[in-house]
């Protein structure tokens, strides 16, 4: 689920239905109940810990923190991946993310229906949300103010357990995706470094507040929608995932024009490589959908 959070246009929420734990995590989160937090007053007694053991095991805790494990590990080290890969290869990069993107609009497709009112309203808003956004994005310096990324963090974690919809096509659609890829490499980076004497704890303690503000962020989206999440895609399932689907095919503004903005010529190479890219993004959702095929959103 990292891993394909990490890239925008793969959903982890859809390697969560491969793996069939969708319904499991949707469960466990909206479960959560801060006021546990309450037996940690008495942990220092027998009965204490055992109340406190047998809440956590009820929230389905344990699992929670096994995959969450997992999505951090493999955040750390993809998105370490394609930060080089837009410092080194801007154009092509946004060439895969625009594959990834579209060949995922194109396999949800089948999920999409404009036959009410309201689905059409969903699937106009989405595509026109995505559209002006994306647009704006492009090209464009965005702040990374804390509380812009608090907020980040509340969108991004938002689309991470949606299906179809990756965290980092949150991220991209916002203008922060350069910016905490290359934050969270440099706080990985400063770690070690504090380590082997190679930093300083001021510059790790930057860093480490941004990583801090959009964990929190990250963590009060989690606790807030999940419920809604639940909630719309049982109640309102083909209206949500509509909107869901016309938000990514408006969000394909953006790639097109960082393409055409960082490609200083165009040539028959230039060509053949930027159709390849995006060729290769598209086979990897395509390749993915295989294994969903059978699968019910």
């Amino acid at each position: 689920m990292g891993a394909a959070d990490s890239v925008p246009g793969v959903s982890g929420g859809t390697i969560a239905f491969i793996t069939g734990i969708y319904e499991r995590l949707i469960s466990a989160i909206a479960g959560l109940d801060p006021r546990a937090a309450r037996h940690l007053l008495r942990i220092h007694h027998t009965n204490g810990r055992q109340a406190l053991i047998r809440r956590l095991l009820a929230m389905d805790v344990p699992f929670l923190v096994v995959l969450g494990s997992g999505v951090l590990t493999a955040l750390v080290i993809v998105s370490r991946v394609m930060h080089a890969a837009l410092n080194g290869a801007r154009a092509l990069t946004f060439a895969f993310f625009f594959g990834l993107i579209a060949a995922s609009a194109v396999v949800l497709y089948e999920n999409v229906s404009v036959g009410t009112p309201g689905r059409v309203g969903a699937a106009v808003v989405g595509f026109g949300l995505a559209f002006v956004v994306s647009g704006v994005t492009a090209g464009a310096t965005y702040s990374h103010a804390l509380p812009v990324l608090f907020v980040t963090g509340a969108i991004m974690i938002t689309a991470m357990i949606l299906p179809g919809v990756s965290g980092a096509f949150m991220l991209l659609l916002l203008g922060q995706y350069d910016y905490l890829t290359g934050v969270l490499k440099q706080f990985v980076d400063s770690l070690l470094g504090l380590v082997t004497g190679n930093a300083s704890l001021g510059g790790v303690l930057d860093l480490a507040t941004t990583v801090a503000v959009v964990g929190i962020g990250a963590l009060v989206g989690l606790l807030s929608f999940a419920r809604v999440i639940r909630w719309a895609l049982s109640t309102y399932r083909v209206a949500t995932l509509t909107f869901l689907v016309s938000l990514m095919v408006g969000a394909l503004r953006l790639p097109v024009e960082e393409v055409l903005d960082n490609t200083a010529t165009w040539s028959p190479t230039t060509t053949f490589l930027t159709l390849l890219a995006a060729g290769v993004g598209a086979g990897a959702v395509l390749v993915l959908d295989q294994y969903t095929g059978s699968l019910s959103y």
